[in-house]
């Protein structure tokens, strides 16, 4: 038989210490609540800490209007959530917690430090401890129900079950990603025992695993302004312009995981799949084409892979000339138009097929989860069971890269905590 807690009836438990659980824990102690915080893992904040490659991109300067694009399947969904809290509330917090930020490429945000642990530090020290109750390595399992409301939790702690009764109980166990960071998907399973629909859960933001061994040739190779467009059984499906960056195992960077959302479907449903790179976005077939001729016009008498110098990085080359089945050693006044034509049309196409993905293991966050038709938008109270709310990436919304998934989770744990 489980312990009960029979002595105390929390005003407010909170289930996970992530960035939606911080801000919900602090936010309803604030407010005068008494709040249980449990966590599964031994520290707060735990995938936080490898967020934005350990420097955390807290939120994004873009207006709400843009977090609405960058945010699916409905980032309309969180225009209350928005309304409560948004950039400025979290900067608020991070800059009287003494963590200085900074604004990037792309409007993204970072604290000065480029450190993620001072980001948690702050929430932790916002949040405090007064009115609140922090337990570590304490495993819900269950919730505690009368009819289909909700009145607290059932927990494994120190390997014996407790029972733990609350007015309001707040699920921010966070998707399935980074599993080490202990995201789990242990929030679907409470989720479903309240009767609640789960949109397919699969891995987003992830890098992209590519057919052959080209990619592996480029290994650490960066490009900067190029086009990447995904090509589903042939027809174009997606692109998106920026960064992105070759591995061992294929394509990652911004612009890859920005894509891998629509990626990740199509190969969920059998389809054949390819990344297309424009290495030169800037100019039209016509335009390269003339500029290719004008170089090796004005250089004739020397070797094509010297030439190549002036179109490509040095790492590209040898991998160009392999594709091309071209002579390096050739001059440059020797070669046809025939190939002149394959080699533009490979700088506008530079073509990768797509076998899969890492998973959950290197996927920064989660699409799919908790379907938001059965959460009340202005209050992310479940639809079905009093009681209940949800916050973070245990939603069914995910975002692009650039702090759009921070600031969904800290607007959703401050709305579901706001005692009204």
């Amino acid at each position: 038989m489980p312990e009960k807690n029979t002595t105390t009836t929390y005003d407010v438990i909170v289930i996970g210490a992530g960035a939606a659980g911080m801000i919900a824990a602090g936010h309803a102690a604030h407010q005068g609540a008494r709040v249980l915080l449990l966590e599964k893992m031994r520290r707060a904040g735990r995938k936080l800490l490898i967020t934005g490659k350990g420097r955390c991109n807290i939120t994004n300067n873009s207006p709400k209007s843009v977090f609405y694009k960058n945010i699916f399947p409905n980032g309309r969904f969180l225009q209350h959530a928005f309304d409560a809290f948004f950039t400025e509330d979290i900067l608020k917090i991070m800059h009287d917690q003494g963590v200085d930020t900074t604004t990037e490429r792309g409007d993204r945000i970072f604290p000065v430090s480029n450190n993620a642990a001072d980001v948690v530090n702050a929430l932790m020290g916002w949040m405090g401890k007064k009115n609140i109750e922090s337990i570590y390595e304490a495993r819900v399992s269950g919730l505690l129900m009368e009819g289909t409301t909700v009145v607290g939790i059932r927990a494994v702690i120190n390997g014996i079950n407790k029972e733990f009764y609350g007015k309001r109980v707040i699920v921010c166990t966070g998707g399935k990603s980074y599993p080490a960071t202990g995201s789990t998907g242990d929030g679907y399973a409470l989720a479903k025992q309240a009767g609640h629909t789960i949109s397919e859960v699969r891995p987003a933001l992830v890098p992209l695993v590519t057919k052959g061994n080209t990619a592996e040739k480029l290994q650490g190779l960066g490009l900067k302004n190029v086009n990447a467009v995904v090509w589903v059984n042939g027809k174009k499906a997606a692109e998106e312009f920026g960064e992105l960056m070759f591995a061992h195992y294929g394509l990652s960077g911004p612009v890859i995981l920005t894509l891998s959302r629509r990626v990740v479907e199509e190969l969920f449903q059998n389809k054949k799949v390819e990344i297309g790179i424009d290495l030169k976005p800037a100019l039209d077939e016509r335009k390269l084409d003339a500029r290719l001729l004008r170089d090796l016009d004005t250089h004739g008498k020397k070797q094509i892979e010297n030439i190549f110098k002036l179109w490509l990085p040095a790492k590209l080359i040898p991998v160009f000339l392999e594709l091309l089945e071209l002579d390096g050693e050739k001059l440059c006044h020797q070669m046809t138009a025939k190939e002149r034509r394959k080699i533009m049309l490979l700088m506008k196409d530079f073509r990768f097929e797509v076998t899969g993905h890492p998973g959950y293991k290197e996927a920064i966050i989660t699409a799919g989860g908790v379907s938001t038709a059965e959460i009340n938008p202005r209050t992310m109270e479940s639809k079905l069971a009093p009681n209940l709310y949800f916050a973070g990436e245990v939603i069914d919304l995910d975002g692009t890269t650039g702090g759009f998934n921070l600031q969904l989770a800290f607007s959703t744990g401050w709305l579901a905590a706001e005692m009204g």
